[in-house]
């Protein structure tokens, strides 16, 4: 369970948000929506620990995240809007160098293939980022979805640069992520979910 206790963003004398409070439990899929300014992804950074606020407490599992913060990070994976892929490496060593730091489990070349194939990198395995476009290397850090052991997913954007087959492909794996017991808190510019009693939104701004 995540909670966010009575948070308060102020930047440049403007407040983001006051006094803001919310709960996600396990199975939860969350959308975070506002306008441009509103304070999305400073949300999301105080959220995952890489933030600075004004007042409030984050709570993972009951526990503060400051006082907690090893264990915490054990159970999150953000991608914001920098894709943090290495680029003097392929996309292919690139997972597997993800996975050395952060998964529990041993994990074959077949499956981080097959990772790379979801984000519509086959045949782009072997090719050194640095050679891929913006939207391809962002392809490379969305891979790490498919190989992640970790609990709680905060996402800023993942949909961007994405096609509307791609869009279908992530929706069913962030459904998939909560119906194990996983969170999902995201924010996208895109429709997503529709109809579906699955997706709450939290809007900030008004």
């Amino acid at each position: 369970m995540l909670e966010v206790k009575q948070l308060t963003s102020i930047r440049d004398e403007r407040v983001l948000f006051e006094s803001l409070s919310f709960t996600i439990g396990s199975g939860e899929l969350v959308q975070i929506e506002g306008r441009n300014g509103t304070g999305k992804t400073t949300l999301l950074r105080i959220i995952t620990g890489l933030g600075d606020r004004d007042d409030g407490e984050i709570y993972w599992n009951n526990e503060s995240i400051e006082k907690n913060r090893d264990e915490y990070h054990q159970d999150l994976l953000f991608l914001g809007h920098q894709t943090g892929v290495k680029r003097e490496l392929t996309a292919y060593e690139n997972l597997r160098f993800y996975i050395s730091l952060h998964s529990k489990h041993p994990t074959d070349k077949e499956t981080i293939y097959n990772a790379l194939v979801k984000v519509g990198l086959a045949g782009r395995e072997d090719v050194p980022v640095a050679q891929l476009s913006a939207g391809q290397q962002r392809r490379v850090a969305l891979a790490r979805l498919w190989l992640s052991d970790h609990k709680l997913w905060v996402l800023d954007e993942p949909l961007t640069a994405i096609d509307k087959q791609g869009v279908k492909v992530l929706e069913a794996l962030f459904l998939k992520h909560a119906e194990q017991g996983g969170i999902v808190i995201l924010t996208t510019h895109q429709d997503m979910f529709a109809d579906n009693p699955k997706l709450r939104k939290i809007k900030l701004g008004g």
